[in-house]
């Protein structure tokens, strides 16, 4: 009985840990779809501040200066509002001047995890006071962190006060570290030292962009289909040097720009899942309501540790006695 019984234990991790390797590996070897797929571009934090590397006004230029180099008719900034002082006030207008839309992302960017929904909603109120007078604002709400409450009777409790305030939730399907990187790339200038910013743009590029195709894989597992997708991304330094290179790289490989408007049409975005699980967006939160654990539902490099070895391995960081090879524009 003894040996059944331990023999039972051993089948059960065999299960906990191969169920979700084995969703990884048949996400990974997935083919891409051979018709054209859609993305929209969103952009947490907006106004955020002056940097080691650019001021943020600056940092606002470059933004609307690549998207509107490459084509890209409309984008997605969801606002901080605490942020918004008279000189951050402009920065956004100047958005909203080259046809980009403005979207609620609370006042004071606090987790929803922690705090009662009561606190939560007054944030988020506070949030839409301070942007009401905006123009081209649309009626979606984006938690910070994507942290949607601390268990699904929170989430689905701030899910109905949020529509009772007017808003729709604006979801994303490709979670990523954009974050995480341009911080790296701003400490490098902050200490002093040289950037080779093809390697960057490289590593930026390629990083972002195997998370889209992660997610999508993830997607097509799931739905069967490759939904309109909502890339997040936030209002920093990175996306201001290299957004650019993205789009193009998005389009080399078969996908289309499309508007956030857009992509909230489609389908996923009536389907609330019934899970806690929220962290990596609305793709990954349906394939989890489906059963699907949580560790096959998070890109390798959603990882700071993970990030930060590969970004020193990618030789960004000039050594002396090395030549640069690329050069930021804000140099």
């Amino acid at each position: 009985m003894q040996t059944s019984y331990n023999s039972n234990i051993s089948l059960k991790r065999m299960n906990y840990w191969y169920k979700p390797l084995l969703f990884f590996v048949c996400i990974l070897f997935l083919p891409p779809l051979t018709n054209a797929r859609e993305i929209a571009l969103t952009f947490d934090d907006a106004p955020t501040p002056d940097s080691a590397l650019m001021t943020g006004a600056e940092r606002t230029q470059k933004i609307i200066s690549a998207l509107q180099e490459t084509g890209v008719k409309d984008a997605l900034f969801y606002v901080k509002a605490g942020f918004i002082n008279p000189q951050n006030a402009e920065r956004l207008k100047q958005y909203t001047a080259a046809g980009f839309h403005l979207a609620n992302h609370s006042f004071s960017h606090q987790s929803a995890n922690q705090i009662d929904e009561k606190a939560y909603l007054m944030d988020v109120y506070h949030a839409h006071l301070a942007l009401k007078d905006f123009d081209n604002l649309l009626n979606y709400h984006r938690f910070p962190y994507l942290h949607y409450g601390n268990d699904l009777v929170a989430i689905n409790k701030l899910q109905d006060l949020l529509g009772e305030l007017g808003y729709k939730d604006g979801y994303v399907t490709v979670d990523n570290f954009d974050w995480y990187i341009s911080s790296l790339i701003t400490k490098v200038v902050e200490e002093g030292k040289q950037i080779d910013y093809d390697k960057t743009r490289e590593f930026y590029v390629n990083t972002l962009y195997d998370t889209i195709e992660f997610y999508d894989a993830v997607a097509q597992q799931t739905l069967k289909r490759s939904p309109r997708h909502v890339l997040l991304l936030h209002e920093n330094d990175a996306a201001a040097l290299f957004v650019g290179d993205l789009i193009k790289h998005l389009r080399n490989k078969g996908w289309n720009i499309i508007s956030p408007q857009r992509a909230y049409e489609d389908p996923i975005a009536e389907n609330f899942p019934q899970t806690a699980f929220h962290k990596q967006g609305r793709v990954a939160a349906i394939a989890n309501s489906k059963g699907v654990a949580e560790s096959a539902l998070r890109h390798p490099a959603e990882n700071e540790a993970y990030l930060l070895k590969a970004f020193d391995d990618a030789g960004i960081i000039i050594k002396t006695g090395e030549t640069k090879t690329g050069v930021a524009e804000t140099e």
